[in-house]
């Protein structure tokens, strides 16, 4: 087990620009390089999973989460777990999202051991870990998918509005910037904001009991939450994908 951090280095705020730069011209020149997205956050969003923990006591569902305290990568990585959900859920979804683009919830903990760990035994530190292992579920409940970089611009600035890390608004504008003077430009921006919107209206994921989550039918749970479908994004992906140049087109 890891040494564990003192509390002052969970609730420190200070940002280390110079890291979140290199690392960001990085990303925008490799949008599968995940390396960097885990040191753009190291770098800007110190302090955001202390202050997001103090959050989530205070809220009426949040209290009993962090009593429990469920490691996620443990179900999300068990395939006996994940076959217990019934078709038309968000467990059969989330399934299915694995088994469509290879991705899984311990690869996404493997790169970001590359920048930092987060094993430590400290309620910041487990807030961290739900935070990177919730990101694909989000990809499953929202719509915006994974396996495309406008897709991932789009979580990304929903997760800002969901969670204030400064580290995904700088990736959100970035990623806006480098398209503002492209044919699809303004197209990307509006799916971009899109994104935020429909975060600031949803119900916050950190709240929610992740196994009940699953087993609810996934348009229920959209409902229940108030997640919109990602029209802009849709609209934009299309056009992004008419254009074979582009850095958004999917791979």
């Amino acid at each position: 087990m890891a040494e564990a951090q003192p509390a002052n280095e969970w609730t420190n705020t200070r940002k280390d620009w110079r890291t979140a730069f290199s690392a960001i011209r990085k990303l925008l020149a490799d949008p599968k390089d995940t390396v960097q997205v885990f040191r753009v956050m190291g770098a800007l969003n110190q302090g955001t999973s202390a202050r997001n923990y103090l959050r989530l006591l205070q809220t009426s569902e949040g209290g009993q989460v962090a009593y429990d305290r469920v490691e996620l990568m443990g179900k999300l990585t068990d395939p006996q777990w994940l076959a217990q959900f019934a078709p038309g859920t968000v467990g059969a979804a989330y399934r299915a999202f694995l088994n469509r683009t290879g991705f899984s919830a311990d690869g996404l903990a493997d790169v970001s051991k590359q920048v930092s760990r987060r094993d430590e035994d400290h309620p910041y530190a487990w807030l961290s870990r739900r935070e990177r292992d919730i990101h694909d579920i989000l990809h499953t409940l929202t719509g915006y998918r994974a396996d495309e970089p406008l897709g991932e611009l789009g979580l990304v600035a929903y997760t800002y509005a969901q969670n204030t890390g400064l580290g995904w608004a700088f990736i959100g504008l970035m990623g806006t910037l480098k398209s503002l003077f492209e044919p699809y430009g303004r197209d990307v921006r509006r799916a971009v904001i899109e994104g935020y919107r429909h975060g600031k209206q949803a119900a916050w994921i950190h709240e929610q009991d992740i196994e009940k989550l699953f087993a609810e039918p996934l348009d229920a749970a959209r409902k229940r939450m108030n997640i919109a479908q990602p029209v802009a994004y849709e609209a934009a992906q299309a056009k992004v994908n008419a254009a074979p140049s582009s850095w958004l087109a999917t791979a």
